[in-house]
């Protein structure tokens, strides 16, 4: 497990309201439950508090364009935290493109995905790990537990991905943040200044009570994002009819086995530049690749508000960004 501090990014979840409805969302978007959309008090609470964080910030959803207050929201966090430190996490739906000025204006960063490719594939964070190995040791419980807790403690979420703040609070893992959404609590911590110098330590009640119900750290068969099931172990889809889901009511999952793989499907293709720039062509925007290896998002001079841009120009625009034209 990492310290916060040693994360690039810290996102603020903004909404989970999502034009897409993917297979194991992250953010168990796709009418689980009514979306909610941060108000500007939380939002101004949760940038305030990472004032001196010396990574990212990343505003996120689901899609957080769909937000209402997104220019306010970009101007509130430029103002406190700088383009240099701020991203952007989205799929640059359609009918959006007007916030395209504002999009290079506030983020040095951005991360753009919109799950169009086939190979896209998302964990089953619904499967639970306790369930797992109850299976597979039923007669041992020491060991099921043991071994569990080994899994979770490298979960690859928690090592690579971020922390997050959301209308619950602070948590360790934004997944353990979007489950909180879901299931209606319980509560993280306060939303307060230095909240991320917290260490793994710190983390053991969040761990205990979200962890134990996810299956992001096992190896488990993976489901492309452009099926809109989501797979659920037993536990967890009586979890989901307590709170309520619509996705459960309309039958939009499947069961898991609760078995473990030897090889799970890889996630993405996240390094294809060429996909990348052709959805920010959308919005008549361009990408480079700046010193943090994160993609950079620059406005196409040349724009005359179609789909590509006037010509699939990319190369040009970025090969004269190099130059300094």
């Amino acid at each position: 497990m990492r310290r916060i501090i040693e994360m690039d990014t810290v996102q603020i979840e903004t909404t989970n309201a999502c034009v897409l409805q993917c297979g194991n969302c992250t953010r168990f978007c796709g009418h689980h439950r009514k979306p909610y959309m941060m108000s500007r008090e939380q939002f101004t609470q949760a940038v305030d508090s990472m004032i001196g964080f010396p990574q990212m910030v990343g505003l996120m959803g689901g899609e957080p364009l769909l937000h209402p207050e997104f220019e306010w929201m970009c101007e509130y966090a430029l103002s406190k935290l700088g383009r240099e430190h701020l991203g952007l996490w989205t799929v640059l739906p359609q009918k959006y493109a007007h916030y395209r000025d504002t999009i290079c204006k506030t983020f040095k960063h951005i991360f753009i995905n919109d799950h169009t490719r086939p190979d896209i594939y998302h964990a089953p964070l619904l499967v639970s790990a306790k369930e797992v190995y109850e299976k597979l040791y039923p007669t041992d419980p020491k060991r099921a537990k043991s071994e569990m807790w080994q899994m979770i403690d490298r979960c690859w979420i928690q090592n690579s991905w971020s922390a997050c703040i959301n209308p619950h609070g602070a948590f360790f893992c934004e997944v353990a943040g979007a489950f909180s959404m879901l299931l209606g609590g319980p509560m993280g911590w306060p939303v307060e200044p230095g909240w991320w110098m917290r260490i793994p330590k710190d983390y053991r009640e969040q761990m205990e009570t979200w962890c134990t119900g996810c299956g992001a750290a096992l190896p488990l068969k993976r489901r492309s994002s452009q099926d809109e099931r989501d797979d659920v172990s037993p536990m967890n889809l009586e979890r989901l009819r307590a709170c309520g889901s619509r996705k459960e009511k309309q039958n939009l999952y499947q069961i898991s086995d609760l078995q473990m793989v030897q090889n799970p499907e890889p996630m993405a293709a996240y390094k294809d530049t060429n996909w990348r720039n052709k959805i920010a062509g959308r919005y008549g925007m361009f990408l480079t690749i700046n010193e943090n290896r994160f993609w950079e998002p620059h406005l196409m001079p040349k724009w005359d508000g179609t789909a590509d841009g006037s010509r699939n120009l990319f190369a040009e625009y970025a090969e004269a960004y190099k130059g300094g034209r």
